[in-house]
C-alpha cells in the first residue's frame, strides 16, 4: 500500500494537534482513578488509559512538551519518527527511533517517562510517520505543558540547537 499522509489524515479523521501534526483520540477508558489515588503531579482524576493516532509530515514537528504520565509510542506506517527525550533529573538526551527497520536501529515501540521533556520529527527526508500513543494514567490537557524555548535552553544549554529547532 502506498498511502499518503493526507490519505491517513482523512481516513482516520484526524485534526490539528496543539504541539504540531495531526491526531485523533481512539480510546478513553471508562474506568477512572480518583485524584487522591494519583501522585501529586496530577491536577484531578484521570481515566485509566487513553490512546491516539498521531501523524507528522515532513517539515513538521511535535514541539517539546511534557505530561504527567508515561507515554507508550507505537509505529504504524510511513517513515521512521525520531523522538527526542530530555530526562528531567539528569538532562541526558535520549533519541528514540520509531519505525520498522530494525537493521537501522528502529523499534516498533518506545516509552517516554512521565515528566520528561520530549519532541519528535520525521527522520531525514521521510514523507510522514503514522504512529500511536498510549498514555496511562490517561491523558488530560491539564497535565500538558508546552516548553518555553528560553527556559528550556536555560535548564539544558547542552541541547540548545535541538531545543531551538523543536520549539516555537
Amino acid at each position: 500500500m502506498n498511502a499518503s499522509a493526507d490519505y491517513w489524515i482523512a481516513k482516520l479523521q484526524m485534526t490539528k494537534h496543539p504541539e504540531g501534526g495531526a491526531f485523533r483520540e481512539v480510546y478513553r477508558s471508562s474506568l477512572n482513578i480518583e485524584k487522591e489515588n494519583l501522585p501529586g503531579n496530577f491536577k484531578g482524576s484521570r481515566n485509566v488509559c487513553t490512546s491516539i493516532y498521531f501523524l507528522l509530515k515532513r517539515n513538521e514537528f511535535s514541539a517539546f512538551h511534557r505530561i504527567a504520565s508515561d507515554e507508550l509510542w507505537h509505529f504504524y506506517f510511513g517513515n521512521a519518527l525520531m523522538i527526542y527525550e530530555i530526562e528531567s533529573l539528569t538532562g541526558t538526551l535520549k533519541t528514540h527511533k520509531l519505525g520498522n527497520n530494525f537493521e537501522n536501529g528502529e523499534v516498533f515501540q518506545t516509552v517516554i517517562k512521565a515528566g520528561n521533556w520530549f519532541a519528535s520529527a520525521v527522520n531525514d527526508n521521510g514523507e510522514y510517520a503514522l504512529v500511536g500513543c498510549t498514555v496511562a494514567p490517561g491523558f488530560d490537557f491539564a497535565d500538558f505543558e508546552l516548553a518555553e524555548r528560553n527556559k528550556l535552553i536555560k535548564d539544558h544549554p547542552q541541547h540548545k540547537d535541538l531545543i531551538i529547532s523543536l520549539t516555537r
